[in-house]
């Protein structure tokens, strides 16, 4: 039996709708972290690897001053029918994983650290995407942190 390469499906092709140059306006919300909403906005650039990963490298801008960068890894995981985020960032540590699942056009990842439950959510339109983070310490509360509208640069 001959070993077939595999090739990219339709998994895939979700992540390439988020392949691109971007530009965003974002709004930090109210929290621990910051208590008064600030605005910042993005650059964001992302290619496929092979037609399998999205890797993209993201930076945030509070006018002139760099306050965050990011780098991300996209992929499908076949086996367990799920959506894979590998990130990076400024904030150092030891970089994280999160878990997602599709849903019309909504992305949405989940994961746990030491300072709570993460949830990423994307939803891909023609010609953008708008992004959500959200942080719960127990899972059931989800108030939103982040979230950004992005357009082709």
């Amino acid at each position: 039996m001959e070993y077939q390469m595999p090739t990219p499906g339709p998994a895939h092709e979700v992540l390439a709708r988020m392949a691109g140059e971007w530009t965003g306006d974002e709004t930090m919300l109210p929290s621990p972290f910051h208590p008064e909403e600030q605005k910042r906005t993005s650059t964001n650039s992302a290619r496929m690897l092979e037609g399998f990963f999205l890797v993209s490298d993201y930076e945030q801008r509070s006018g002139d001053e760099v306050t965050f960068r990011g780098h991300g890894v996209y992929s499908w995981d076949a086996a367990a029918e799920e959506y894979v985020m590998y990130w990076f960032d400024s904030m150092g540590g030891a970089g994280g994983v999160a878990r997602g699942k599709l849903e019309g056009d909504v992305l949405t990842f989940q994961s746990r650290s030491p300072m709570g439950h993460h949830r990423y959510r994307y939803t891909i339109g023609d010609g953008g995407y708008r992004f959500e983070m959200a942080m719960s310490q127990d899972g059931q509360d989800w108030p939103t942190f982040m979230e950004g509208t992005y357009s082709p640069s």
